[in-house]
């Protein structure tokens, strides 16, 4: 191997390292950003009242509407079953919606999936928080939501007062939930 193969090749790493720092800057999904016409501010009560009016169907074909949840803190996962950090973090989910119901909190998960993967998938791997039947749509909606990279897995918490209060793209951690459980 000769010094302009080994120069070449840390000039790669480096671009490529570069350019994933470049993206985590941009895209990264800890921070709220204000929906358009918020102000300069950002109004922190802004509730997305688009999001309270949807309804989607469940794996059993059943109504699960969005407004049912309102007035009480709300985890939203959008998930598929293609996604392996998806299929990854949804027991911690499941966990952290047993360990907090009782306290208030909801949890539910949008399916960015075929209905029937879906169904198939929780046939073998029940959850017990609610679930919907987002499809393509629950993409465009998720990215409505702040998710600008367009990726899976996506959550979100909502305030009890409907504002939005968090949002991460990737893998959930289990110190993150007990961060969010302590968010009202």
């Amino acid at each position: 191997m000769n010094r302009r193969n080994v120069l070449y090749g840390g000039v790669a790493v480096a671009a490529g390292l570069a350019g994933a720092g470049a993206a985590w800057w941009k895209y990264q999904p800890d921070a709220v950003v204000p929906p358009a016409g918020a102000g300069a501010a950002g109004k922190a009560e802004e509730t997305y009242e688009a999001f309270w009016g949807l309804s989607f169907e469940t794996p059993a074909g059943g109504n699960l509407s969005m407004s049912s949840f309102r007035g009480k803190p709300l985890l939203v996962n959008f998930w598929a079953t293609w996604c392996p950090p998806c299929v990854e973090e949804l027991p911690l989910l499941d966990y952290f919606y047993q360990e907090n119901k009782d306290k208030g909190w909801q949890t539910v998960g949008l399916a960015v999936d075929q209905p029937s993967a879906v169904r198939s998938w929780l046939q073998t791997r029940p959850l017990n928080f609610p679930v919907g039947m987002a499809g393509l749509t629950g993409a465009e909606l998720s990215k409505s939501l702040g998710n600008l990279a367009g990726g899976l897995p996506f959550s979100v918490i909502f305030g009890a007062s409907g504002q939005l209060l968090h949002r991460k793209i990737g893998k959930i951690l289990p110190e993150e939930l007990a961060q969010w459980a302590q968010l009202k």
